[in-house]
């Protein structure tokens, strides 16, 4: 019995092609070939190759938000240190990523620079993320903000040199803790109530 065929099933399998043949080379014809099936099942799935790149590269951030969405939301850490320890765990993943797959890291950053409307999505994922953040420390009485989701997304913008892939070769750095840690305390002494 074949393996049934699913959208999951496809993406897996395109991202292996991708990483192989690179986003200029790789066809959906690949991603069938690989699979065992022809390319008209595979656009039964995904109705174009825009669509396939698109959906390989949203899951590919969804790996990113999830993870950083339980921490944002753990009640069981004060809001202060939740801040920390999500900058330090979004660093943390791009950096795992960048080092454990660089060819992955940039055929990834090849298809999301054609996703806008994904990206864009993903960074308001995070700010929000970060916003959730600061009102729970606002409602503590742990931190001031009169307005979470603008504190949010400056933090998250503040922040931009720890996880925006074009900061990557920095990830490596040895003052990239102590940095990322200075930047943190400096946002968080600006949020601390008066």
């Amino acid at each position: 019995m074949t393996e049934q065929l699913t959208a999951e099933r496809i993406l897996d399998t395109a991202e292996d092609v991708l990483r192989r043949y690179g986003p200029a080379k790789a066809t959906v014809v690949d991603v069938a070939r690989a699979l065992g099936v022809s390319h008209g099942s595979v656009y039964r799935h995904f109705g174009t190759k825009a669509a396939l790149r698109e959906a390989v590269a949203e899951r590919w951030l969804r790996r990113t938000s999830a993870p950083m969405a339980a921490i944002a939301d753990d009640p069981a850490l004060p809001a202060p240190e939740r801040l920390r320890g999500w900058v330090r765990a979004l660093n943390a993943i791009k950096r795992d990523y960048a080092l454990q797959d660089p060819e992955l890291q940039r055929t990834f950053r090849e298809l999301v620079g054609d996703a806008t409307g994904i990206v864009t999505a993903h960074e308001d994922e995070l700010a929000g993320q970060l916003a959730r953040i600061v009102a729970a420390g606002v409602a503590a009485g742990q931190l001031t903000a009169a307005d979470p989701a603008v504190a949010g997304r400056a933090v998250f913008q503040a922040t931009a040199r720890f996880h925006h892939p074009a900061h990557a070769a920095d990830w490596t750095a040895p003052a990239n803790d102590a940095d990322l840690d200075a930047v943190v305390d400096l946002l968080l002494a600006g949020l601390a109530p008066r």
